[in-house]
């Protein structure tokens, strides 16, 4: 009884510390830092670091779906995204385990997007990321090489 007397304070005492703990304080940006121009008024400077941020807010996202030519889900289907004209790929990605993929381009120009997979016809489609639309959607069929093995 002396025992569960013990144990029963402790955990007391350990929720009233835990509950009766102020909350950790608010993580606010920095202002950015003040300088005095020539005219006596304070003019805010941007904070110099080495290397911008990239921001994600004006890429565009292609999305969709590659499919056996049975309509099956296929998983890690390799994906490779080049600009129009180029040879270089410049984006890589494979499909998870549903066959779905999406990858972010940066906006205004004209990709093409190769599908490969071992024993399957490799397809192309060119993707118009110069429009106004942030997204397209894309699905693909894979049709077995001939000759080809799975």
């Amino acid at each position: 009884m002396r025992n569960f007397r013990r144990i029963a304070l402790l955990s007391l005492g350990v929720a009233c510390f835990f509950l009766g703990a102020p909350p950790a304080p608010s993580q606010e940006p920095a202002s950015p830092a003040t300088t005095a121009s020539p005219n006596g008024t304070a003019a805010a400077q941007p904070a110099k670091s080495g290397k911008q941020k990239y921001s994600h807010a004006n890429d565009f996202l292609i999305r969709g779906s590659v499919f056996t030519d049975k309509a099956l889900a296929f998983p890690g289907v390799k994906l490779r995204i080049r600009r129009s004209g180029e040879n270089k790929f410049r984006w890589e990605d494979y499909t998870n385990s549903r066959g779905e993929f999406a990858m972010r381009v940066p906006q205004g120009a004209e990709y093409e997007m190769v599908v490969h997979a071992k024993g399957f016809v490799d397809q192309t489609k060119v993707v118009d990321a110069k429009s106004g639309i942030a997204d397209t959607t894309l699905a693909f069929q894979l049709q077995p090489a001939a000759g080809g093995k799975r």
